[in-house]
């Protein structure tokens, strides 16, 4: 494979998700091929930019968005900073290269009403399947954690004497999140149910199927699906959503941004600040609503 050494540095060095480096690798190969099939190139080691541009150029007729472009062109940035660290080449094609306008779509949060609705919702199920799923949503809502965060959560990450929860982010970051008294009492309820499965082949970690074997990111994405359908009109309804929701609500009460920063498992503040714009636009309704001298003016 011609990104071996590439795809060690990302896995050993700078710790990246099994998922990003996949997607990395997908699109190397993919402008590999078209350097090689359009230009006669063996290897993208030694292209010029104008054949990057070329292939921007290529994808935008194809329809992709400009978004997914510059994913693609950040995976390709990231490959030449590592021929740069190992001086294969003297510099990067991309030196120059300017990332491609895109408009901003802000994710819109589901409701407090919405939450509690579903949260009612989910107060009627029994059974070792409607616990957990009511454990996954108020996990999802109280901690704000990623999907494939609470898919590795393991069984030792739960410190019940702390009322906190140890979760692995991006790069093997940890952090630890409080828990609320109600997801503890669903966590133990759960774990009722958890011990009386038949045979448990994943019992290192915490969630998991009735077949007793580790839950998977499709399966957690229909389950939060599911129940929000229920009770929200909302086109997007997936874990990510309410990580924007754990966010937006919390500084909507006045949570201090740095430590939802934290909660997040944000590398830098920019990352927060797309949640505080929510907050910002429920400010500006309110004082709209609410200020005596705008219904005259």
């Amino acid at each position: 494979m011609p990104f071996t050494s590439f795809i060690d540095y990302l896995e050993l060095e700078r710790k990246y998700s099994s998922h990003t480096i996949t997607a990395y690798k997908k699109d190397l190969e993919s402008f590999m091929e078209f350097a090689s099939v359009e230009f006669g190139y063996k290897n993208i080691t030694s292209v010029n930019y104008s054949i990057i541009r070329s292939w921007i150029v290529k994808l935008v007729d194809s329809g992709i968005s400009n978004s997914s472009i510059n994913r693609k062109i950040s995976s390709l940035r990231t490959y030449y900073k590592f021929l740069l660290k190992i001086k294969e080449i003297e510099v990067s094609p991309l030196a120059k290269h300017k990332v491609l306008k895109t408009s901003k779509k802000l994710q819109v949060p589901f409701s407090e009403k919405e939450i509690v609705d579903v949260l009612e919702l989910l107060n009627e199920e029994n059974g070792f399947k409607g616990i957990r799923n009511k454990l996954i949503v108020e996990l999802f809502y109280s901690t704000g954690m990623r999907r494939g965060e609470l898919v590795n959560l393991k069984m030792n990450d739960v410190f019940f004497s702390q009322k906190t929860i140890k979760v692995l982010g991006k790069r093997n970051k940890e952090r630890i999140i409080p828990l609320l008294p109600t997801v503890i009492d669903t966590l133990n309820r759960y774990l009722n149910y958890r011990k009386d499965l038949g045979a448990i082949k994943d019992a290192n970690y915490l969630f998991l199927t009735q077949k007793g074997v580790k839950i998977y990111e499709t399966l957690v994405y229909r389950v939060v699906n599911s129940y929000f359908s229920a009770a929200s009109e909302k086109v997007k309804k997936s874990p990510h959503i309410l990580r924007h929701s754990f966010a937006t609500h919390l500084l909507n009460e006045g949570a201090d941004i740095k430590a939802v920063k934290e909660l997040l498992g944000h590398s830098s503040l920019a990352s927060t600040q797309i949640y505080a714009n929510n907050s910002i636009a429920k400010l500006k309704q309110v004082y709209k609503d609410t200020h005596p001298r705008n219904s005259k003016y």
